[in-house]
């Protein structure tokens, strides 16, 4: 008896360690972060539009089986003569200027656009007066035709606050609004919410990160969490990425491993996260880079043609490529480009 219970002790035991290691095997077989990214291969990239002296600031979006490409042009970097190109393309290979908007006396800048819940084109970006005491007022316009006009436009958020990418998620209109004080220790950052996307309200007056960021994407994932990828000019100028759940009141962040402007992400079919940002070292360019939130790195998958002046691009997933606008001024002057990679 007591050899038969010795017996079946053994060989409980011996069950239960290789249900152990096949367990623990599982576990480190499960493909993490780097192991599982996808490989970057960059189909194309074409010089869309350089009709303006300086060229910048994209975003890109495909609505009603057409493309939409917006940016700011300009005599310069920073001019009083700012407007918001539209271009419009059916193919994404032959591009065509659909409207301009333009403003009497504000340098208009860094558009982004989105279709409305109901179904209406929406840019929102920024006016800017160089010489007055509240130099920035964010500003949003809409149009019912499909982005041939464009009503007159309306200021939204605070005096002095860039709202800077609104995101639509769940019937409601999200942006984080970064103040704009000359002094960027100064500059804090609230998150503003708007069911209309014609008034914003706030809904944090003051997010827990250092004072001197701005520039940001905020992610909506489809496992309901929200991600928001920022950019920071003061102390260590690394960027920070922060995660939220709804009803997004509060925010958990950490620094990440790289300076980043320019900011924008996306998330790709199995949960992969690519973010498209500007790197400063050793040279400037437009990058695509893997984002691993637990970690809080970004690992430069992709190297777009770029140089200089560069970044602000605007990423869209259509029929299994990711299409990029963005601008560069590698080649003589700044002007907009569009490339697609695949996976």
């Amino acid at each position: 008896m007591r050899m038969l219970l010795t017996a079946l002790t053994s060989l409980c035991l011996g069950t239960l360690l290789s249900s152990h290691c096949l367990l623990t095997s599982l576990v480190a077989a499960e493909p993490d972060a780097s192991r599982s990214r996808l490989q970057l291969e960059l189909v194309d990239a074409r010089r869309i539009w350089d009709q303006a002296p300086h060229n910048a600031f994209t975003d890109l979006l495909y609505h009603a089986d057409r493309w939409y490409c917006v940016f700011r042009e300009g005599s310069k970097h920073v001019s009083p003569d700012g407007s918001l190109r539209i271009l419009t393309s059916i193919d994404g290979n032959a591009w065509e200027s659909l409207s301009l908007v333009t403003h009497p006396t504000d340098d208009l800048r860094d558009a982004k656009i989105c279709v409305t819940p109901s179904g209406r084109l929406m840019l929102n970006g920024a006016g800017m007066q160089a010489d007055a005491e509240v130099r920035y007022h964010s500003m949003v316009w809409f149009s019912d035709d499909l982005g041939k006009t464009w009503d007159a436009g309306r200021r939204i958020g605070d005096p002095g606050d860039w709202l800077w990418r609104v995101q639509w998620h769940d019937g409601h209109a999200y942006t984080m609004g970064y103040g704009t004080q000359r002094d960027r220790d100064q500059r804090k950052l609230k998150l503003y919410r708007s069911e209309t996307g014609e008034h914003f309200d706030t809904w944090i007056d003051a997010v827990n990160v250092p004072n001197g960021v701005g520039e940001d994407r905020i992610l909506f994932r489809e496992d309901g969490t929200a991600l928001c990828l920022l950019r920071r000019e003061t102390g260590s100028k690394t960027g920070m990425l922060g995660t939220s759940r709804a009803p997004f009141k509060q925010w958990e962040w950490k620094e990440l491993d790289q300076r980043i402007g320019g900011p924008n992400m996306i998330e790709l079919p199995g949960g992969h996260l690519l973010a498209a940002v500007r790197l400063y070292s050793p040279k400037t360019r437009t990058a695509l880079c893997w984002l691993d939130p637990a970690a809080g790195t970004l690992t430069e998958a992709l190297t777009l043609p770029s140089g200089g002046d560069t970044s602000y691009a605007g990423l869209v997933l259509h029929e299994g490529q990711l299409w990029v606008s963005y601008y560069s001024s590698h080649e003589e002057k700044t002007a907009i480009y569009l490339a697609r990679v695949r996976f």
